[in-house]
């Protein structure tokens, strides 16, 4: 699948939600995948009466199986952090977005908004529909208490700026399946640490997630081996999971540990 057909499958799943909303309990839905989904940013559980629209940019991540590139979050200064450590974040409030790229808005920017870089804390957030004649058409959850379109200029006033899900990565010849002579030539080296005996997840810390982390930058990733399995580690476990057919579901469990093993070697 290329990036813009990746492009075009959020845009679509987002269009599918409009005019969902709270007046008929049909926003249900979006809190509902959003809580279904592990871990829970914060371990906190959206109830139906929050405000839902960074939920509803994660909810459709979610349903389309993209959290790794559209990190999850409930709130909008959370989801600029995520993004942001994945090198992904543009600040330039003159930015040209494209399609599937996700906006921030914060309503008190200044009335120099078109000279100026707003910097401050984010209020909304919403995903970018299509971009024509300089007006950003973007689909949000929670205005106005439903799903819904929004219209701005380039460049134009409460631009906070954009989060960019990297989709071409999911196109790149390295989210092939790949064969396992090709990742066994990497490195013939001996991992310094113990294989972990339990589930590892998000969260984790210890050598056992060291031993995740070393067998992943054997693979081609460029982790820090910290023992800390935060954001950066999950994405690249993720990435591996896809490549190699596994459920790609974050957690390094036995089937993922026995792929890792032989892509080393």
């Amino acid at each position: 699948m290329t990036e813009n057909q990746h492009r075009a499958r959020v845009v679509a799943t987002a269009k599918k939600y409009l005019g969902c909303n709270e007046k008929d309990g049909s926003h249900r839905q979006i809190i509902d995948r959003y809580n279904s989904h592990k871990p829970l940013a914060r371990g906190y559980a959206m109830k139906y009466t929050d405000a839902w629209c960074a939920t509803f940019v994660s909810a459709v991540g979610i349903e389309l199986g993209l959290t790794d590139i559209m990190p999850t979050e409930c709130g909008c200064p959370g989801m600029i952090e995520l993004y942001k450590k994945l090198g992904r974040w543009q600040e330039n409030d003159a930015y040209t977005p494209k399609p599937g790229d996700v906006m921030f808005y914060d309503w008190q920017d200044g009335t120099d908004y078109a000279a100026s870089d707003n910097k401050g804390s984010p209020d909304h957030v919403g995903i970018v529909v299509s971009v024509s004649g300089g007006v950003i058409t973007v689909i949000e959850g929670n205005k106005n208490d439903a799903v819904g379109t929004r219209a701005v200029k380039l460049n134009g006033r409460y631009i906070r700026g954009y989060g960019l899900p990297d989709y071409s990565s999911k196109s790149a010849p390295a989210d092939k399946p790949a064969s396992r002579g090709t990742e066994n030539t990497a490195a013939k080296k001996k991992c310094p640490y113990a294989q972990p005996s339990k589930n590892l997840r998000y969260g984790a810390k210890g050598n056992g997630v060291k031993w995740v982390q070393w067998h992943l930058n054997q693979t081609g990733e460029k982790l820090k081996i910290d023992g800390a399995f935060g954001v950066l580690t999950k994405t690249a476990v993720l990435r591996f999971q896809r490549r190699h057919g596994l459920a790609v579901d974050g957690i390094v469990g036995p089937k993922t540990r026995v792929a890792l093993r032989k892509a080393v070697g």
